[in-house]
């Protein structure tokens, strides 16, 4: 079963971490990179990428006419999606185990960020009476 893991972070403009001590930041990087390389060797490991902030965001719909419609930026708000994981385990469990251990990267001073991290399953496709 494949599983997002979201990483959401306190809003408030861009990203909180470049004003962290550069030990810090250093230590968060490291740790996020070996989270990364352990998932990577265990298999559990579908993609993972971090994201901009929301000072470069822009939500975009089609117009009438079909071509893109842009708004935002939206530094204001309260909270953002910073990165996400796809892991692929075999219980929602797992999938909940991988995201506590993101959860407790390290911040400030080397203390656990426990931040929020939504876990959803990632759907394999609509159900089949439906295709």
């Amino acid at each position: 079963m494949k599983y997002m893991l979201m990483m959401n972070t306190p809003g408030g403009g861009p990203y909180q971490v470049a004003s962290w001590p550069q030990q810090d930041l250093k230590a968060h990087i490291a740790f996020m990179k070996g989270f990364a390389k352990k998932l990577g060797e265990s298999g559990e490991l579908v993609a993972g990428e971090g994201l901009s902030g929301p000072d470069q965001a822009k939500r975009v719909r089609a117009g009438k006419d079909g071509k893109p419609i842009t708004d935002g930026v939206f530094p204001e708000s309260k909270e953002f999606l910073a990165g996400y994981w796809i892991v692929d385990v075999d219980s929602p469990e797992r999938a909940y185990e991988i995201a506590a251990e993101a959860s407790a990267a390290p911040g400030p001073g080397g203390a656990p960020l426990n931040m929020a991290i939504e876990v959803r399953q990632v759907m394999s496709g609509p159900p089949k009476d439906l295709t």
